[in-house]
């Protein structure tokens, strides 16, 4: 026997003799390892997390920027760009511990998590965060990142309701104030272990009271408070660019599918679902918004497609893995009737000046959402629900996470204004509302024609 052999065959004697020695508990921890992340998933993560900041940039900033008026292009689009930008710094420093970090105590846990993450204390390259199935997980950086562009689409969304009138400075102390008070907490609510609406058994696939209630409701209660655009229903304040609208459009559709089908946290069935229902309740609400348009006595219009769209997928948001295919497409569909209802009715009613109809698109399709939510998840109309699946009491719990929400989200918001109000002043003079936010906020032009 070599020297090699010999040394081969000791080493494995010492390794069995030494493993046999070991506690029964640490050998079951040894063959118990930590799971380790999946490529594929990991991989469907990182290209959703890039697909909803394509969702603000250029996405949403394309939007609503075609639909202002041509002095105010370069304005809208700055705002969402520094908004969600400084979401993004805010939330790797104390948003994410907010939400997710470690628990609070049991007073606070129910509402928010403890300041233990705070500038991502403890986050490695190999720490993992949990999925949706036992033993799967993903690289916690890689959700830190998905959700942090949750954050920044959320605040982004708000300002369609102020723009035209409200000052830069304003936007960004609303968002810092907005997102810690708000947004965080909500998030933390609804989507974490312990959170309140979490531990109710809220469905909320990927964010419709998160996101959408959050964001609609404090956008009419930021518009209410800032005030209506001089000349608001005397003059008129057409979308400069149906073009750029339809374009950013197409960016939200497709952003959205990183949006939905990643809120799976995985690439598998689930999000397999929730990628065919982002299709098909799409597609039914933009077509919907063409027929309702044309019974209320209208043309179909490439505006109102652009907002059919953008309804359909506010609402198929919550039930986006929680709804089956023909589910998803009525609820689009109401949805689209709702919405058009909300905006060409209602507002005019009553008068506020929501300028972009983020509360009447966002708040409205994405109550129709998470209340729809509770009846579409029902395996009777196709959804993925348990056999033993009660439509009425998850209807109860489905309403009391949207009423908690719009009340948090209206107090928080109506803070956060006054406190931007008193820093800021809020809203630009009337000579720069009339000249137009591009040259009076940040000296330049979207077109030099």
């Amino acid at each position: 026997m070599t020297l090699h052999t010999k040394l081969a065959t000791g080493l494995g004697a010492l390794a069995v003799t030494a493993l046999a020695a070991m506690p029964a508990w640490a050998q079951e921890a040894a063959a118990a390892a930590a799971p380790t992340p999946d490529k594929g998933d990991t991989a469907w993560m990182m290209v959703s997390t890039v697909l909803v900041l394509a969702m603000i940039l250029p996405g949403l900033a394309l939007f609503y920027g075609g639909l202002v008026r041509t002095k105010n292009m370069l304005s809208v689009m700055t705002q969402i760009g520094a908004a969600a930008a400084l979401a993004m710094i805010v939330w790797v420093i104390w948003g994410y511990t907010m939400a997710f970090g470690p628990d609070a105590s049991d007073g606070l846990k129910p509402f928010i998590s403890s300041f233990g993450k705070l500038f991502l204390a403890g986050i490695t390259p190999e720490s993992t965060a949990a999925t949706f199935t036992d033993g799967v997980v993903i690289p916690e950086y890689v959700f830190v990142s998905f959700q942090m562009t949750f954050a920044a689409i959320t605040v982004a969304l708000v300002l369609g309701s102020v723009v035209e009138r409200i000052k830069f400075s304003a936007v960004m102390v609303f968002a810092l104030v907005w997102l810690t008070i708000v947004y965080f907490p909500i998030a933390h609510m609804v989507w974490a272990a312990g959170g309140l609406f979490f531990e109710m058994g809220a469905l909320d696939f990927a964010g419709g009271t998160v996101v959408h209630i959050n964001a609609g409701v404090s956008a009419l209660v930021a518009c209410i408070i800032l005030g209506k655009r001089i000349g608001y229903m005397k003059d008129i304040m057409a979308p400069h660019s149906m073009t750029l609208t339809f374009v950013g459009t197409g960016l939200l559709w497709v952003g959205w599918f990183g949006f939905n089908a990643g809120s799976a946290l995985e690439a598998n069935g689930s999000a397999a679902l929730a990628m065919i229902n982002t299709f098909v309740a799409t597609a039914s609400a933009g077509l919907a918004w063409l027929v309702v348009e044309k019974l209320f006595g209208h043309k179909p219009s490439a505006l109102g497609f652009c907002s059919g769209i953008i309804a359909g997928l506010v609402a198929v948001t919550p039930a986006a893995g929680n709804s089956g295919p023909f589910g998803a497409i009525i609820l689009g569909a109401v949805a689209s009737l709702v919405c058009y209802i909300a905006v060409a009715k209602i507002k005019p009613a009553l008068g506020y000046d929501d300028s972009l109809d983020a509360f009447g698109i966002h708040g409205v399709g994405g109550m129709v959402g998470a209340i729809g939510t509770g009846i579409v998840y029902a395996p009777s109309l196709g959804g993925p629900g348990g056999a033993d699946y009660a439509i009425g009491s998850q209807l109860v719990t489905q309403v009391l996470a949207v009423l908690a929400t719009i009340v948090w989200a209206a107090i928080g918001t109506a803070i956060a204004i006054y406190i931007a109000k008193a820093l800021t002043g809020l809203r630009v003079s009337q000579e720069a509302e009339v000249e137009g936010l591009d040259l009076s906020e940040h000296g330049e032009r979207a077109y030099n024609h």
